[in-house]
């Protein structure tokens, strides 16, 4: 049981070799080839400044004050209902450019509108990010990420707690869950719930947050410890580790904690099962060769296989893309900090992603299989940041005046 607290525990621990670090903006300069200068408008300054703060998120747009390649405007059309209209700007021809992909309107000239949209949410706020994604999805070509949600821990006046909202921190909730340590909150795939680890008996055991009626659960509590619990993509099984047996072992039950049943069987430490994209497979950290590195296996049981990073000694946190099920986002090892890579099987590479001045831990993919929510820590200092994972570019998600946020985990906007 030491042992996989202690595993649990080192990434925490690993952030005094950055102590005094202070956390900024990490502001890596872009090839602007590779992105779309866009000029955002609105007739209320609200939806613009929302719609500025997110596409400046965005590793495929440049917002920029004035003569943009293309015009994103958006305008109130009713209750909770917010239009974008993208119009051709002045510098771009008929066949343009758009974050590397051609854009053709048959006909068009500077100034005339190429697409249209409105878009109904749960709020104002909510439309407009609504109205973003679907902007983002016809010039870029890819999903749109802002209208999702996001659950993180937060540490606010000696005490951790859940904290739901929208991706850029509008629309807050806090549920508090306890004064003991939070680990690992993951949403269920329809939003409903979050399950995640505390220690509120003073050892890892699994929780479930049903946030429609804000009751908590006890989901695995066994002799030892339980830890990483984590939904399937259809929300039928949960991933966990489990040391009932005598060792740290990756199980998988019901969603209601029910039917589990054991699937590795070793002497190592094994911690953070995730789920391929179709649910047939797990990714997750052993110490099977003396210390953390990734392995695959199915879902049903049978071999694990590592996988080759070949880039560090120190491999944990494993996040498998559903936009691209070719990619893993984990933590690495880098010197004597940590860093975000990616692996990529289509051809059996990973490289470091991420360029903080800090520790870069606790990778999550955002939906479109590019850009990455994660954990910036310091000494004393934890933020939220989105990093582009083709730039390494980071920008902060959590203000510094919200206090300690981390542990990020995301819920893809509804299609």
């Amino acid at each position: 049981m030491q042992k996989l607290i202690s595993f649990l525990a080192l990434l925490a621990i690993a952030s005094a070799a950055s102590a005094q670090l202070d956390i900024g903006v990490v502001d890596v300069q872009a090839d602007p080839s590779k992105s779309t200068a866009v000029t955002i408008g609105s007739p209320s300054a609200e939806l613009r400044g929302l719609a500025i703060a997110a596409f400046n998120t965005h590793g495929a747009f440049r917002p920029v004050a004035s003569g943009g390649a293309m015009d994103i405007s958006f305008a109130t059309t009713g209750a909770n209902q917010v239009t974008v209209t993208v119009t051709r700007g002045s510098r771009v021809s008929v066949e343009g450019e758009a974050a590397g992909r051609t854009i053709r309107s048959e006909g068009a000239s500077s100034g005339s509108v190429i697409f249209t949209h409105t878009a109904s949410g749960t709020s104002q706020r909510n439309a407009l990010f609504r109205a973003a994604d679907a902007a983002v999805q016809r010039i870029a070509g890819t999903p749109g990420w802002f209208a999702g949600r996001i659950v993180f821990v937060s540490e606010r006046a000696g005490q951790n707690m859940l904290v739901t909202g929208d991706l850029f921190f509008g629309e807050l909730q806090s549920h508090p869950v306890g004064k003991q340590q939070i680990i690992g909150p993951r949403w269920a795939p329809d939003g409903s719930r979050v399950i995640f680890t505390s220690y509120r008996t003073g050892f890892p055991d699994i929780y479930v947050l049903d946030l429609n009626t804000r009751q908590l659960s006890l989901f695995a509590s066994f002799k030892g410890t339980n830890s990483g619990g984590r939904f399937s993509p259809d929300g039928s099984q949960v991933a966990m580790v489990l040391s009932g047996e005598g060792n740290p072992e990756v199980y998988v039950g019901n969603a209601q904690g029910k039917q589990i049943r054991r699937l590795t069987r070793n002497q190592s430490v094994e911690a953070s099962p995730c789920w391929s994209p179709d649910g047939t497979r797990l990714v997750f950290t052993s110490d099977q060769m003396g210390g953390p590195q990734l392995f695959v296996m199915p879902a049903a049981g049978g071999a694990m296989t590592r996988l080759a990073t070949n880039i560090s000694r120190y491999c944990a946190e494993p996040d498998w893309s559903s936009a691209d099920p070719k990619k893993i986002a984990f933590t690495a090892g880098v010197g004597r900090g940590y860093q975000l890579a990616v692996f990529d099987f289509g051809t059996g590479q990973s490289r470091i992603v991420s360029k903080a001045p800090t520790d870069a831990v606790e990778p999550v993919w955002l939906a479109d299989g590019r850009h990455v929510l994660c954990t910036f820590r310091a000494a004393n200092n934890r933020r939220l940041y989105i990093v582009d994972t083709e730039t390494g570019r980071a920008a902060t998600l959590s203000p510094s005046s919200f206090g300690p946020a981390g542990n990020a985990s995301y819920l893809p906007p509804p299609r």
